[in-house]
C-alpha cells in the first residue's frame, strides 16, 4: 500500500528549492566571519555572550523555512563568532590540531565534489594516495593496508578487531563470523597510560572491557616489558588466551613513549599481536632525532594515528594500519546484498561502474566522507620536511617552557618533556597537596577565563600538573612565553 504522494505530476517536476542556494555567493558571505574566527585572540564569548546567541538560535522547528539569506545571516551572526576557539593560537589543550587552511579548503571542495570514498574520482585516489603517503612519514612498513575512520576510537576498535581475528583463527575458530566460543578467558595488555578507548574496544568487540590488564608502568606510563613477559607466561599457562600487547607511541597525559623495540621482543617470544597506538605521536617516528625513542615501531602488526592532530586536519579523521590487510576484511566485512552490483571496473563504461576499494568490508562505516583529500592538502601543501619542522617547533615549545619551570621559583616541572607536553605547576612557600592541586585548577580556569591562552591539565603521580600540549600550527613562542608568565602573575595573586 502507498501512501499519499504529490497530487498531480507536476508536483514532482520541481527540484528541491535547497538546490537553489547559490554556494559560491553563500561561502563568500561567510569568509570573512571564518577568517575573523580563525584569527581571534580575544575572550570567550560563547560564555559572555551565552543568553544573546542560545536566544537567537534556540527556535521551535519551522513549518516554513527561510531560504539561504537568512541561513547565511544567523550563522555569520550567531553561529560561527561563538565556535570553539581551538584555533587560536592559545589554544594548547588536549590533543586537538587546528585545521589549517589548505585542509579546510580541500575538505568544502570534497563535500561538493567526493562527498563519499567510492567509485571512480579524483578524491577516491587520493584515498589511497595519502595513505601511501602518511605510511611513510609514520615509519609504517609499505606492505600494510590503511583506511581512515572518524578517529582515534574507531582506529583503535579497527585494530584490535583484526587482532582478535587472528588470536580466534590460530585456535580455529571465525571470531566474526561465528561469535565469542564460550569458556576462552581472552586478555589484551597495555601500559598504564593505555588510551581508554582499549578498553571500549575491548568492550564493543565482545571481550569485555576487564579482559584489558594495565602492566607495571614507570612514572610517566611507560609500560615495563620485562613485566609484561612475566604475566604474558603466567596467563598462557593458565589457559588465557592472549589478543594484542598495546604499545602507546606518545601517551595522552604526558606524551611518553613505550619501549617499542623491547616490546615488540616479547610480543615476537610469545606470538602475540602488536598494536602501536601512534593517534598523537606517531607522525614524529620519522625526525632522526628521535629515532631511538621510536626503535622497533616498524614491527607492529598494526598501526593508528590522528592526522586531525599534529597533522593540521578537520576534526574526525583517524587512520588504522593493518599488516595483513584481508584479516580486516574478514573481521569486519558485510554480508552480500541485492542492492549491490557486481561491478566490474575493467569493463567500465562510467565512474558509477568502477566501485574502488571496498573500504566498507574493512571498516566499520559504510557511507564515509574523503577523508584522504585532507591528509594529501596537508602533506602537498607543507611536505615532509614541513611536517618535520613543525614536529621540531612544537617539541621546541615544550622543552622551552621546562627550562622556563625550571628555572622559575614559583613554577615546578613535573615531568621531562618526550614529545611537545610540558606538564609543570605552580608552587607556593607553605602550600601543599591538596591545596596546590586546588590553586592549580583556579589558576588554569582563570587562564581560560581571562586571556586567550586554553591549557589543560592531568596528573603525574598523584599532583595535578597544568599541561600544554602543542600541536596548533598557529602557536608561536609569544603564547609558550605568555603561558609562563600568566601562571606566575595568576599564580601570585591567588595566593595572595
Amino acid at each position: 500500500m502507498h501512501t499519499k504522494g504529490p497530487s498531480s505530476p507536476s508536483d514532482l517536476d520541481v527540484a528541491d528549492p535547497a538546490e537553489l542556494g547559490r554556494l559560491g555567493e553563500t561561502i563568500g558571505r561567510l569568509l570573512p566571519e571564518l577568517d575573523r574566527f580563525m584569527a581571534g585572540d580575544g575572550p570567550d564569548l560563547a560564555v559572555a555572550d551565552r543568553a544573546a546567541w542560545v536566544a537567537a538560535l534556540d527556535r521551535p522547528l519551522p513549518d516554513r523555512g527561510e531560504g539561504i539569506d537568512v541561513v547565511a545571516d544567523e550563522l555569520a551572526r550567531w553561529v560561527i563568532p561563538y565556535g570553539l576557539r581551538t584555533p587560536e593560537p592559545g589554544f594548547m589543550a588536549y590533543i586537538i590540531g587546528r585545521a589549517t587552511t589548505a585542509t579546510i579548503a580541500s575538505g568544502l571542495a570534497a563535500q561538493v565534489a567526493g562527498h563519499v570514498r567510492y567509485f571512480l574520482s579524483s578524491f577516491s585516489f587520493l584515498e589511497e594516495l595519502s595513505l601511501r603517503w602518511l605510511a611513510e612519514l609514520c615509519r609504517i612498513p609499505s606492505e600494510t593496508f590503511g583506511v581512515y575512520s572518524s578517529g582515534g576510537s574507531t582506529a583503535n576498535l579497527l585494530a584490535i578487531g583484526a587482532a582478535r581475528q587472528a588470536a580466534f583463527e590460530r585456535i580455529g575458530v571465525d571470531v566474526a563470523a561465528d561469535g565469542l566460543p564460550a569458556g576462552i578467558r581472552t586478555r589484551v595488555y597495555g601500559g598504564t597510560e593505555v588510551h581508554h578507548t582499549i578498553q571500549r574496544a575491548t568492550g564493543v568487540l565482545g571481550l569485555g572491557r576487564r579482559a584489558f590488564l594495565a602492566i607495571e608502568s614507570d612514572a610517566s606510563g611507560r609500560m615495563d616489558a620485562a613485566a609484561l613477559d612475566r604475566r604474558l607466561r603466567a596467563d598462557v599457562a593458565e589457559g588465557i588466551l592472549p589478543i594484542a600487547i598495546v604499545a602507546v607511541a606518545g601517551t595522552t597525559a604526558t606524551g611518553a613513549i613505550d619501549d617499542i623495540g623491547a616490546i615488540a621482543d616479547v610480543a615476537a617470544a610469545h606470538g602475540v599481536w602488536l598494536h602501536v597506538d601512534g593517534a598523537y605521536g606517531l607522525p614524529a617516528a620519522g625526525l632522526p632525532e628521535l629515532a631511538d625513542q621510536f626503535r622497533g615501531v616498524e614491527r607492529g602488526d598494526s598501526w593508528i594515528v590522528d592526522p586531525h592532530k599534529w597533522l593540521g586536519t578537520p576534526g574526525g579523521c583517524g587512520v588504522t594500519y593493518v599488516r595483513d590487510g584481508d584479516l580486516l576484511e574478514r573481521a569486519f566485512t558485510q554480508e552480500p546484498a541485492p542492492y549491490l552490483e557486481a561491478f566490474a571496473p575493467e569493463r567500465a563504461r562510467s565512474q558509477f561502474d568502477d566501485q574502488g576499494i571496498h573500504w566498507f568490508d574493512r571498516s566499520v562505516e559504510l557511507t564515509s566522507p574523503s577523508r584522504g583529500v585532507w591528509v594529501w592538502a596537508a602533506l602537498r601543501e607543507i611536505g615532509a620536511d614541513g611536517m618535520r619542522e613543525r614536529f621540531r617547533r612544537h617539541i621546541g615549545f615544550a622543552r622551552h617552557l621546562a627550562d622556563r619551570a625550571e628555572e622559575h621559583p614559583r613554577l615546578e616541572l613535573l615531568d621531562t618533556p618526550t614529545l611537545s607536553m610540558c606538564c609543570f605547576r605552580y608552587r607556593a612557600d607553605g602550600l601543599y597537596e591538596p591545596r596546590l592541586d586546588a590553586l592549580n585548577t583556579e589558576i588554569v580556569q582563570t587562564l581560560r577565563a581571562e586571556t586567550s591562552l586554553v591549557p589543560s591539565t592531568t596528573r603525574i603521580e598523584g599532583r595535578l600538573a597544568i599541561r600544554p600540549c602543542f600541536v596548533n600550527p598557529a602557536t608561536t613562542l609569544a603564547e609558550v612565553e605568555g603561558l609562563a608568565d600568566r601562571v606566575v602573575e595568576i599564580g601570585d595573586r591567588l595566593a595572595r
